[in-house]
């Protein structure tokens, strides 16, 4: 599967809900040029309020799994790469009607955004995350996720 994966998790306390604190969080980008390499690689950058937002990235070799925490389930079919991102069962607010996996023809990109609230078992504050799965079926240039995406499902919802 010649397939190339981008995750980017951006996550943040209540500090960052508004004001200069969420200006800094809506600047965080949804997207990154990607490492050299050839697919198929995950490259997963993650955001945190506590670095100020500063991106660190690590590349893996392969697919992504589709774990305990979002994921995403592949399969080629017939030369069609059908995407389906797994929600984690540990956010709120809970997504009881989920879009459909989507059907990417080789030489097109998926941008998949989805967010969360979670509890903090110490302490009781919320934490929340937006999870950006970039997704290209097909080699791909390293600025290809930057532009506009071939797909594009949103399942972003309001978190008090």
């Amino acid at each position: 599967m010649e397939t190339v994966v981008q995750w980017v998790r951006t996550s943040w306390t209540k500090e960052s809900r508004g004001g200069r604190g969420a200006a800094r969080r809506n600047a965080a980008p949804t997207a990154f040029v990607l490492p050299p390499g050839p697919p198929p690689f995950t490259h997963e950058v993650r955001m945190h309020e506590a670095e100020a937002f500063q991106p660190r990235s690590v590349v893996h070799d392969g697919m992504p799994d589709s774990g305990t925490d979002a994921g995403v389930l592949l399969r080629e079919v017939d030369g069609v790469l059908l995407v389906q991102l797994v929600a984690t069962p540990f956010g709120m607010p809970r997504r009881w009607r989920r879009p459909p996996a989507v059907r990417l023809a080789r030489g097109e990109w998926l941008r998949w955004q989805i967010n969360y609230r979670f509890a903090r078992l110490c302490g009781g504050e919320w934490t929340y995350r937006l999870d950006t799965l970039n997704i290209v079926h097909g080699p791909a240039r390293p600025d290809l996720f930057l532009g506009a995406p071939t797909r594009h499902v949103d399942e972003r919802a309001g978190l008090r």
